[in-house]
């Protein structure tokens, strides 16, 4: 059977995937929303998200009609080689998918908090299976979409309008960027609003009005809820969306340089298949038992987590097998068991940087719960502990990418000994970068199910929020902090996944930068660090990084003091809303968030965009090599650092709450308080938007190489 004709298998996967998407949407919709009193607080905060997506949405669909006029005039005219004439339309259904997959997470996710409210009144097993059947929505949508996706641009490409691999590695491409531009929008502006709804309710309502988290007399507590939609599922959806979209553009650009063909093309694309249905059978083993500890329940999502990643590596070794009797490539058949070998270090890389990540931030862990035991000195030590700690974290998943990555390039065929009168090295660098990118689809293979262990967690924390403003039992809002504090875990895992996945393939996209450089230029590129672009272009890259976070962190703070002063504005002035006599005015809220997160994104997300873009003009191809590195390994550390710390501020600050050093409303409390609201802009605005950046920026400079070599002053 020749394997050309295994064409469909990316059609097959997308249907598996998008068919257990609509049923996981049907098993949540049954569900009950609870009383008359849930039910219109839950229609509140699905006003203010859907408020908030339809303006971000058409700032977002603006810049995209701007952007698709700039490559159709790139595309078309007379200046030879700068793009194909693909890549304007690529660029737009990159785009709009990121964006429809983010609309679909927030839709779901605002109709399950209520029905997992009402669940957590019967058991936390059931409360888990309704957050859980949300989130996994999210996990298959976005893995569905991207296989569905690039499956229809190969096949149109290859087949339908007969492009040459360059063609088609280059309308890929400017797809990965489609997908990335619209993602930073999400990610960034998102989180923008849901931080600046959280540090202001936190602020006023926790510390200053000694009120409870998600108290209805809160003006803030429906910004904070939306937040927690817009920011932490519609913008982790079209995040992790694009990490996965670009990983398989990323291996499938670098399969042409590596001689692989439609092979090459099909396994990444199968190996995601793979991922797919091994995350759909592992969603069966997720269940857990009333009143059971925070390990037990994060076991139970690590077993569901671990039986999909291994049932994927097992999986794969046979297909592999079977593409290389079939493919009719020497090479790739001599390389077949290295590619099975680079599949396995993906997916075990993927295992390590979650288990530091959870390390660092789990409150069954050592380093949070010494974290949370700093509070007794206050919050500055509480503070300087978790920067500590943020820092320590960062080590583990460098060193871990950095193996798996050395690995995945030798054993893949990027080095060989070779007999020819002494032994050397034989060096095959494309096929050693395919290896590194297939890891990286590799590692991202099972995202649907990782993904779910991360949406879970804002229904959780709104159906806590649903369950303090309706005033319904006690227990009720003991499961769904339960399940929001293992939602805060397993949604630093997530992030520390995705991250580790961009800075895989921000590799594989930087060097096919290098590469598509030297062809177009007829001539290698001067990398010698000593080379001044070099040189320059990776300092400009480091000073992008920490300019980007400072862009980020700034537009929360602003938002959030307009938030504060609003919430004390209302408690000043509105007769009655403290003793609970009258209902806060929410809307105002809502809008101060809306305005402040769509006003502020602008300049972060342009940053990513035009960086490279000037960088190129100015320091020629070699800068852009500079930039870029720095960009993915900066970047990389950044975000490291600000989740892992962010989300041990969080969880220590949970550890707390639940009865351990004084408790909620103790002066170790509002420390804690404290350290989260530093730490809330750190892993859900700024850290995880590097994934976004890394990608933005490499895939803008690969589609605007020409303009770089057209224009370039060296």
């Amino acid at each position: 059977m020749q394997i050309e004709n295994l064409s469909w298998v990316g059609y097959v996967g997308a249907a598996c995937a998008l068919i257990f998407s609509i049923v996981q949407i049907r098993k949540v919709l049954s569900y009950p929303e609870g009383n008359d009193k849930m039910k219109e607080i839950a229609g509140y905060i699905r006003a203010g998200a859907n408020a908030f997506m339809k303006r971000q949405y058409t700032t977002v669909a603006l810049f995209l009609i701007i952007m698709f006029a700039v490559l159709a005039a790139l595309a078309y005219i007379p200046a030879e080689g700068l793009i194909n004439r693909f890549t304007p339309f690529a660029f737009l259904t990159g785009g709009a998918l990121t964006a429809f997959c983010g609309f679909i997470g927030m839709k779901i996710s605002t109709n399950a908090n209520s029905r997992t409210a009402h669940a957590a009144s019967e058991s936390l097993n059931k409360a888990l299976r309704v957050s859980f059947a949300s989130g996994s929505v999210m996990g298959f949508i976005v893995n569905g979409l991207a296989i569905l996706e690039i499956t229809v641009w190969y096949m149109l490409l290859r087949y339908v309008f007969e492009a040459s691999p360059e063609v088609i590695a280059e309308t890929m491409l400017t797809f990965g960027m489609g997908v990335a531009v619209v993602a930073v929008f999400a990610r960034v502006g998102g989180g923008i609003f849901t931080k600046a709804a959280d540090v202001g309710a936190d602020l006023v309502g926790k510390v200053e009005a000694g009120i409870p988290e998600d108290d209805p007399r809160n003006p803030a507590v429906i910004a904070d809820n939306v937040g927690d939609n817009v920011g932490d599922v519609a913008g982790m959806g079209a995040d992790l969306h694009e990490s996965n979209s670009n990983a398989l553009v990323a291996c499938i650009a670098l399969s042409f340089a590596a001689g692989y063909d439609i092979a090459g093309f099909l396994l990444p694309i199968t190996v995601s298949v793979i991922g797919v249905i091994s995350s759909i059978i592992g969603t069966f083993f997720i269940r857990t038992k009333e009143n059971t500890s925070q390990k037990s329940l994060l076991n139970t999502l690590r077993r569901g987590v671990y039986i999909a990643g291994g049932m994927a590596a097992l999986a794969t070794l046979p297909i592999i097998h079977f593409f290389a009797n079939g493919s009719g490539s020497a090479l790739f058949e001599s390389n077949a068991w290295g590619l099975y070998g680079a599949v396995v270090v993906g997916i075990i890389a993927g295992f390590i940087v979650s288990f530091f990540t959870e390390y660092y931030t789990s409150d069954a862990s050592k380093p949070t719960r010494e974290l949370s035991a700093s509070s007794d000195s206050g919050a500055g030590p509480l503070i300087i502990g978790g920067l500590s700690l943020g820092m320590r974290s960062v080590a583990g998943p460098i060193l871990t990418i950095g193996g798996a990555a050395l690995t995945s390039f030798v054993i893949s065929g990027g080095f060989r000994f070779v007999q020819s009168g002494s032994t050397a090295f034989d060096v095959n660098y494309s096929a050693g970068l395919y290896g590194i990118a297939l890891a990286a689809v590799s590692m991202l293979a099972t995202n649907a199910i990782i993904l779910a262990t991360d949406a879970f967690g804002p229904v959780a924390d709104n159906a806590g929020g649903i369950a303090e403003m309706a005033k319904l039992p006690k227990e009720v809002r003991e499961r769904t902090d339960a399940l929001d504090a293992l939602g805060n875990t397993t949604a630093a895992t997530g992030k520390g996944f995705a991250i580790a996945s961009n800075a895989f393939t921000g590799l594989a996209l930087l060097v096919s930068f290098v590469s598509v450089a030297e062809r177009r230029l007829g001539e290698s590129l001067n990398l010698n660090i000593t080379n001044p672009p070099v040189l320059i272009g990776f300092f400009v890259g480091a000073a992008v990084v920490f300019l980007f976070a400072a862009l980020c962190m700034s537009a929360v703070q602003r938002a959030a003091q307009s938030i504060v002063h609003e919430v004390r504005r209302q408690f000043r002035e509105i007769k009655g809303l403290m003793e609970g006599e009258a209902e806060a005015d929410y809307a105002t809220c809502v809008d101060i968030c809306t305005r402040g997160a769509l006003k502020e994104m602008i300049a972060p997300a342009l940053l990513t965009i035009i960086g490279p873009i000037l960088t190129g003009i100015i320091l020629g191809a070699a800068g852009v090599v500079g930039y870029l590195a720095a960009i993915i390994v900066v970047g990389f550390s950044m975000a490291m650092f600000m989740m892992n710390s962010g989300g041990a501020w969080d969880n220590a600050k949970k550890h707390i709450e639940s009865g351990n050093h004084g408790g909620k409303g103790s002066e170790n409390h509002k420390a804690a308080v404290i350290g989260d609201t530093v730490g809330d802009p750190l892993k859900d605005t700024a850290g995880p938007s590097f994934n976004n950046v890394i990608t933005v920026s490499c895939t803008v400079a690969i589609v605007f190489l020409g303009v770089t070599i057209a224009f370039s002053l060296f």
